[in-house]
């Protein structure tokens, strides 16, 4: 297509292939970074650096949580304002998102070099543990006002329908950052600080390149001189304080169980939460990119009334989501060894006697983690901001705090159910959000107009 209507016209089934799949590939591609970081750490460095990369991140996702705040909480209205025929308004948000994602980088960054070996130190770590530790966290910091709106533009870019671009530009991102730190690991022995700026450099690349189609004026928002209004500010917190609040509040929780490990374990058990996260970390973005590849379209004929629409691609976006996560609980329940050894090179009989059991029980999260994601995504699409923060906050800090201290009797067994738990939890809260709204998720369409501004696909 090039000037067709990609969100209004394009039918729902195939709209999923044509955004959603790349998206989620995007997504796997952007995320890949961080498995590849764990791999060659683990492989190149050792155990402890495994441990102290795993500690610190936390840490490191809180530095970009404010960046996706105001990317994602910027991207809905954008969307909205398009379907709405607003496009100067839609500039205008484009354009102080980006300066604010800026500033908060500057601000955030400084904050958190100042303050790594404090909150490390907090952390119980010491000795070369908790150095490792800061380091990493200091070389992020330092990069931080150039990185840290690499995943906003990728929500801009597929608004202006750059959907392959975006995520060609995310293998790249990977490709580039995990070349950087195998040359810098393997080739010239290096440390944790150069684990951290390898990654770093591939991703101030990326933000440069995916620029580059708004300078030139090739794409469907374009800069404007910024006037910031009050209620953008605020809508841009509403939209975008779900995600937020999800990606603090689920740092906290990582944190807190980091704390307990520690105590538990040791780095043991430190490096075996750190491999569940990594198996995570590959899993979610799939989840991640198919639906929030979707929330641009979802949006666009929200704002436009199109409802019947907004349902099918929804049903999309369920079905699709439904599969990966249970294809996902499948390979970590049956094949648990090959992913350890994936991020721990010789892994002794304690390390497995840990590891094994712990990535079974956290394949069950996947059997039910499926329906509160896409629940949530849907909420932030036509813009249910409250009702989708309140299931973040309850996925990532409520229910997993609720039952640490109702599993607190299994020890270490009971830090590894506890995702499990919580996604069964989020998923009853899920279905009784649902529930609440269907009445107007249900709704008739309005009368159809002539169709406003759409997104060109390249």
């Amino acid at each position: 297509m090039t000037s067709t209507l990609l969100f209004a016209k394009t039918p729902p089934v195939k709209l999923f292939f044509l955004a959603s799949l790349p998206g989620a590939v995007s997504m796997l591609a952007s995320a890949l970074y961080q498995t590849l970081d764990g791999v060659f750490v683990g492989q190149y460095i050792g155990d402890t650096a495994f441990a102290a990369v795993n500690l610190a991140m936390p840490f490191v996702i809180i530095n970009f949580s404010l960046a996706d705040l105001i990317g994602v909480g910027a991207a809905v209205p954008i969307a909205v304002f398009l379907g709405k025929k607003q496009k100067e308004n839609a500039n205008n948000l484009f354009t102080c998102a980006c300066l604010l994602i800026i500033a908060a980088g500057f601000l955030i960054g400084a904050l958190l070099y100042a303050t790594a070996p404090l909150l490390i130190r907090l952390m119980g770590a010491d000795g070369e543990f908790a150095s490792l530790a800061v380091d990493y966290m200091r070389v992020y910091a330092l990069f931080s006002p150039l990185t840290t709106i690499i995943f906003a533009v990728d929500n801009f870019l597929r608004i202006c329908g750059k959907i392959r671009f975006s995520m060609f530009l995310n293998i790249l991102m990977s490709l580039l950052s995990g070349g950087l730190e195998w040359t810098f690991l393997a080739v010239f022995d290096g440390s944790v600080r150069s684990a951290a700026c390898a990654t770093c450099l591939g991703m101030a690349v990326c933000v440069l390149l995916a620029f580059l189609p708004f300078l030139q004026k090739k794409t469907l928002l374009q800069f404007r001189r910024p006037r910031f209004h009050a209620a953008d500010l605020r809508q841009i917190l509403a939209c975008g304080s779900p995600n937020f609040l999800n990606n603090i509040a689920g740092r906290i929780t990582s944190i807190l169980l980091n704390l307990l490990l520690v105590r538990m374990g040791g780095e043991t058990a430190v490096s075996v939460y750190g491999i569940l996260m990594y198996a995570d970390g590959f899993i979610q973005p799939l989840l991640y990119g198919m639906c929030d590849s979707l929330q641009p379209a979802v949006g666009f004929n929200w704002g436009a009334g199109q409802l019947s629409r907004v349902r099918k691609i929804e049903s999309c976006c369920f079905s699709a989501s439904a599969v990966v996560s249970l294809g996902a609980a499948a390979v970590l329940f049956f094949a648990p060894e090959p992913i350890i050894r994936l991020f721990v090179a010789a892994p002794t009989e304690t390390v497995l006697a840990m590891a094994l059991p712990a990535l079974r029980l956290f394949s069950l999260t996947y059997l039910t983690r499926w329906f509160s994601f896409a629940v949530q995504s849907y909420l932030l699409a036509i813009e249910k901001s409250l009702p989708a923060a309140i299931l973040s906050v309850c996925t990532a800090l409520v229910f997993p705090v609720f039952l640490i201290g109702v599993l607190w009797r299994l020890a270490l067994t009971g830090i590894w159910l506890n995702f499990a738990g919580t996604a069964l939890l989020a998923g009853v809260l899920a279905l009784v959000i649902l529930r609440k709204y269907h009445k107007e998720l249900s709704a008739p369409d309005k009368e159809p107009a002539e169709p406003p501004l759409a997104a060109e696909f390249p």
